[in-house]
């Protein structure tokens, strides 16, 4: 459970760091305005943006499996992890092909229904950042949808909609960082309970 817990948050560090990529704009010529056009026009700008956004979707695919070992052995913490390597897989395409019109839209799906089921398992104290972080992800997108719509601001926001998605995964990393490990029956280890079952299975 340990080699999960690091293998997890090593590549969902990666993910978001692939994730932010957009940010490289401010430092390269891409001749893409950050105000009016989607972020999404970075991928046709330089060709650095379409690799590691694809690399940020291997990080998030390879993540969901650790996290199927962490997560409670119930539907809602399973969806977590599934909505987690979905993603990934929808982000690597979309990198690909970025003018298919509807990566994106399966991108925000999918990744709402991976901040809702957040909501559904995580303790009462950590429950409260899901909620605010499931809000606000949702306002984002409406922003996005909005702004595409009037045609203006659209770059900005779509900006912060990605800002917003990569904190969302920084939430759910540092939550990673101190869940209790658990057993194969879903029962939280004490800490002999952990010595015991390292020194019996050393995987």
């Amino acid at each position: 459970m340990r080699a999960a817990r690091l293998t997890a948050i090593v590549l969902i560090g990666l993910g978001v760091v692939g994730y932010s990529a957009w940010l490289l704009e401010f430092f390269i010529p891409t001749e893409v305005s950050p105000l009016d056009q989607p972020a999404s026009d970075l991928l046709h700008a330089q060709p650095v943006f379409r690799i590691v956004t694809s690399l940020a979707g291997l990080a998030f695919l390879l993540a969901g499996p650790p996290l199927m070992r962490l997560a409670p052995v119930h539907w809602t913490g399973r969806l977590t992890a599934v909505a987690v390597s979905t993603f990934g897989i929808v982000l690597i395409v979309h990198a690909g092909v970025p003018e298919t019109v509807v990566t994106p839209v399966l991108l925000n799906v999918i990744f709402v229904i991976g901040a809702g089921s957040l909501v559904l398992w995580w303790p009462p104290g950590w429950r409260a950042w899901a909620v605010g972080g499931l809000v606000t992800v949702l306002v984002a997108w409406v922003l996005v949808l909005v702004s595409s719509m009037v045609g203006h601001l659209d770059g900005l926001f779509s900006r912060v909609q990605l800002a917003v998605h990569a904190l969302e995964f920084a939430l759910g990393g540092a939550y990673v960082v101190q869940m209790p490990l658990t057993s194969s029956g879903g029962r939280k280890l004490s800490v002999p309970g952990e010595m015991l079952r390292s020194n019996i299975d050393p995987k």
